[in-house]
């Protein structure tokens, strides 16, 4: 190692660090360590710790300029866990994935009131820097991570990459596209929008062989949540996404029950489920054990945070789900769903929100949320339908019928508050990334999308890009070819529309544009073409900065193949 080098490591080597708790924040803190002969390091004797594995992967999540959130889960396999009072465990974090250039230590512990979940807040960190980092338990160690804080916010960020994934059900079928965004080697982040697991029994949605969710009934209780999370967490192409890149996700719906709110869900029953307040607290209880996601002082369930990129990107992640959601209406012709009173969120996430946008002094505003915004138009569309020749327009009606109540069409006066936002304060270079409905879109959002002349004389307020599913289902194959037709024809402000194939969007952001790519993969029930994209059907679509006019089908993207990937290489690992 030469001079210059040896003074850098050993510069960084003092820098401070502070675990906070493990999973849930109910851990007692830990002191740090950058050193093998302090107290408390367990690396020593090993009859003073369980046996462990570490078969759950690990993770690191919610990035900051100085700080980022670590994970792993330890299974001690000496003894049943719940014999297990208190497992000790050591996190070392390093500048070199051969973890010959150690930073840092960190001591703290878990046990089976954090389900042995292992979560520390690791801060004192060099903005925009990639680490990585290591778990251990005596002479147990988990597989090398690795992960990176943002550019401190006074910093001019170049150029940011990032993949957008949702709606990832492990019953039906391989989780193909995962590994097709681990094998990206120069992503700076995920952004996962939710539907991370699903709730449902063997057989209820999705029989791929050899998936059958864990355990083998919908999941209701807080042992039913954690089996879950477990299994998913088992899977090597989600580990592989976890270990390369830190991920910021928010949950949507399934991670509690299918189209839940507030106060209950569709897919809830009390009479036979018990209360939906016991439920909500479990799924929310065990998301953030076993999500690698920060929790916000004593706001216990809190998901609606902020990030911010250097000066180019201003991230708000919204919660439109659990926080603040009254129950959706049943139909577009209720006039319910016009209420001034009617909330996607509640108040005060729509005050932080909008003063957000209206503060926000970076290149472009991001919105990460759950459900579409842009307004879909049901009737046309099924007029354009008949038009195009679909004869039975029943399946296609109900499709969009599960779909529009449920997002922002059902909570027209929270959309409108937003839209008035943006347009009352000239806020430019806002752009929506959704997930939840399995299915791609790429659209222009105006304040009256209905008003199809005005449109066309008027500038667009912001654009909106809904990410592919993981693999759950889209539209079936005998009528997205022409639904996708009716949709456009009747819509025009949505400029693409592919409404049946898995995949992601992989989002490359300068100063002068915001471009998402479409990328879809050849299939997610073979093993043989487990990753591997389809050219033939990505799509470019993006907005230049200073307008929010949906561009089309320009150059992909150049990956930074030196800055990140050479200088700060992935990990080791080979993903059957």
């Amino acid at each position: 190692m030469d001079r210059q080098r040896r003074a850098v490591v050993k510069g960084l080597a003092a820098t401070s660090f502070t675990a906070l708790t493990a999973c849930g924040g109910s851990g007692s803190n830990s002191s740090p360590s950058t050193g093998d002969s302090d107290p408390g390091v367990v690396s020593g004797d090993s009859a003073m710790v369980p046996r462990v594995a570490f078969n759950h992967g690990v993770a690191s999540g919610d990035p900051l300029s100085d700080r980022v959130i670590l994970w792993t889960r330890v299974t001690p396999t000496d003894a049943l866990p719940r014999t297990v009072e208190s497992v000790p465990v050591q996190v070392t974090v390093a500048r070199d994935r051969d973890m010959r250039e150690p930073v840092g230590q960190i001591n703290t512990s878990t046990g089976p009131d954090r389900d042995f979940c292992v979560k520390v807040d690791v801060t004192g960190l060099r903005p925009d820097t990639w680490y990585y980092y290591q778990f251990s338990v005596g002479s147990a160690k988990s597989v090398v991570g690795r992960t990176r804080t943002f550019p401190d916010t006074r910093m001019p960020a170049e150029r940011a990459r990032f993949a957008v994934v949702s709606c990832s059900n492990h019953a039906y079928g391989l989780f193909s596209v995962y590994k097709a965004v681990s094998e990206q080697a120069d992503l700076d982040f995920i952004l996962h929008l939710g539907d991370y697991i699903y709730e449902y029994g063997p057989g209820e949605y999705g029989d791929f062989p050899g998936r059958d969710p864990l355990p083998a009934h919908e999941i209701i209780e807080l042992s039913d949540y954690r089996q879950r999370h477990a299994q998913y967490k088992t899977d090597a192409k989600l580990q592989a996404v976890h270990q390369q890149f830190p991920m910021i996700c928010i949950w949507d719906d399934h991670e509690s029950a299918n189209d839940s709110y507030r106060d209950g869900a569709e897919n809830h029953d009390e009479a036979t489920e018990g209360g939906w307040s016991e439920r909500r607290a479990a799924a929310v209880q065990a998301y953030f054990e076993w999500l690698p996601i920060r929790e916000i002082g004593t706001e216990r369930g809190r998901v609606w945070r902020k990030f911010q990129f250097g000066k180019l990107i201003d991230l708000f992640m919204l919660d439109t789900r659990l926080e603040g959601r009254d129950m959706q209406v049943s139909s577009p012709a209720d006039p319910g769903r016009f209420d001034d009173q009617r909330r996607i969120m509640s108040e005060e996430q729509m005050s932080w929100l909008t003063r957000g946008l209206s503060d926000s002094t970076a290149t472009w505003r991001m919105i990460g949320q759950q459900v579409m915004f842009a307004e879909l138009n049901i009737v046309r569309t099924l007029d354009a339908a008949r038009t195009l020749g679909m004869e039975d327009t029943s399946a296609f009606n109900g499709q969009l019928l599960s779909l529009n109540m449920d997002q922002w069409d059902g909570y027209v006066a929270d959309r409108e508050n937003i839209l008035q936002t943006l347009a009352g304060e000239s806020i430019g270079n806002t752009v929506i990334f959704t997930g939840d409905i399995h299915t791609s879109w790429a659209n222009e959002v105006y304040a009256d999308s209905g008003n199809l002349l005005e449109n066309s004389l008027t500038a667009p307020l912001a654009a909106e890009f809904v990410t592919p599913s993981v693999t759950s289902p889209g539209f079936p194959e005998e009528i997205a070819g022409v639904a996708e037709a009716a949709v456009q024809l009747a819509n025009p402000h949505m400029k693409y529309v592919e409404l049946k194939s898995p995949g992601f969007i992989l989002v490359d952001v300068t100063m002068a544009r915001t471009q998402a790519e479409f990328l879809y993969v050849q299939s997610i029930s073979s093993v043989d073409s487990l990753g591997a994209i389809n050219p033939e059907m990505t799509k470019v679509v993006g907005v230049d900065s200073g307008s929010s006019r949906i561009y089309e089908d320009r150059a992909r993207s150049e990956p930074r193949a030196v800055r990140t990937a050479l200088f700060h290489p992935p990990v080791r690992q080979v993903v059957s």
